[in-house]
């Protein structure tokens, strides 16, 4: 009797620890996700699509269809005529550009321009954005942020009009110059004060509005990181080094990498707008050139060649760029 009674009251445990036996096949639909078609995420989802066919719409009308144009680079173009050409060239006005000093030196001007502004108007956004991290009271934070911000949004006409006006022979500049003794400058009529101007202008649009993506990237930084590096000893300077800087680095490379994309579209609408004849040997640059060429002139295929040439030396910087960060820091866009 007890060996009986000992075998039933070991049974539940035996059946316990027994695996549970299951219908072949019914793990492998809860294993992987349902697969729901497209049609049943464009029901689910349709106002996310709704709001999404603008700017699609904008992308392939004023980006994408426009890149057909670029065939004319090869074919001779006369305006009422085709608008794709009306006969192949080939590498005609390729050659044509190539063998023109003028483009080149428009070239350079664009390369020591872009690379001002680059090198000038890239770290200052993360300096702000660093100094305005370290500020504890609130109001006066905010007051600086929205004096840096502004300028942001003022029209590139009126940025233009502000800097002629100030820097005019009648200007704030030149009133401030005479008064202490010093003779009146024609700043916007000597060609080797345009960089300075232009680099100036820019970081005092720009580089307050650029603080913003830096310093949302400063709030994904761990607190827990600061106590750390506060109980190893390490002072305001050695955090923001090794804790800080650290820790917005990808945001850092992404613009980075985005900025060398648009290295040789320096800003041809403040250009346009500050440039004279008396400026063309330093102001004068690609946008602007091919505006003079291609719309003044009506030489189209010429200006598309050339502009061509600049999208795809803006490619390989890009590619090139990213290739770098990836290997060198580990970050990077794709």
């Amino acid at each position: 009797m007890s060996t009986t009674s000992d075998r039933q009251a070991s049974a539940p445990a035996a059946v316990l620890d027994r695996p549970t036996e299951r219908p072949p096949g019914a793990d492998a639909g809860r294993s992987r996700p349902a697969r729901r078609s497209w049609r049943l995420s464009l029901r689910r989802d349709w106002q996310l699509y709704a709001l999404a066919v603008v700017p699609v719409l904008f992308l392939v009308v004023f980006r994408y269809v426009p890149m057909l144009g670029n065939v004319i680079a090869f074919r001779q173009f006369r305006p009422g005529g085709s608008i794709f050409g009306e006969r192949w060239v080939g590498l005609r006005y390729v050659e044509m550009f190539i063998q023109d000093p003028t483009f080149w030196k428009v070239f350079t001007n664009t390369v020591v321009l872009g690379a001002l502004t680059l090198v000038v108007c890239f770290p200052l956004p993360i300096v702000l954005a660093l100094l305005l991290n370290e500020i504890r009271k609130k109001a006066f934070k905010r007051t600086i942020q929205s004096i840096s911000y502004l300028p942001h949004f003022l029209s590139l006409v009126i940025v233009a009009g502000m800097v002629m006006q100030l820097l005019s022979l009648q200007g704030t500049v030149n009133q401030i110059i005479e008064g202490l003794g010093g003779e009146g400058i024609p700043f916007l009529q000597r060609a080797e004060w345009f960089r300075t101007i232009y680099v100036g202008s820019e970081v005092w649009q720009t580089v307050g509005w650029g603080t913003i993506l830096y310093l949302a990237a400063l709030t994904t930084v761990d607190a827990s990181l600061y106590e750390a590096a506060r109980i190893d000893g390490a002072n305001r300077w050695k955090q923001t080094w090794h804790v800080t800087i650290p820790g917005i680095r990808p945001t850092m490379i992404t613009l980075l990498i985005l900025n060398i994309g648009t290295f040789l579209n320096v800003g041809f609408e403040k250009v346009l707008l500050l440039y004279n004849p008396l400026t063309y040997s330093t102001a004068d640059v690609i946008s602007t050139y091919l505006y003079r060429v291609g719309l003044v002139s009506n030489n189209l295929s010429y200006a598309a060649a050339i502009g061509l040439f600049q999208a795809c030396i803006g490619l390989v910087m890009v590619l090139s760029a990213n290739f770098i960060s990836r290997r060198v820091v580990g970050a990077s866009l794709w």
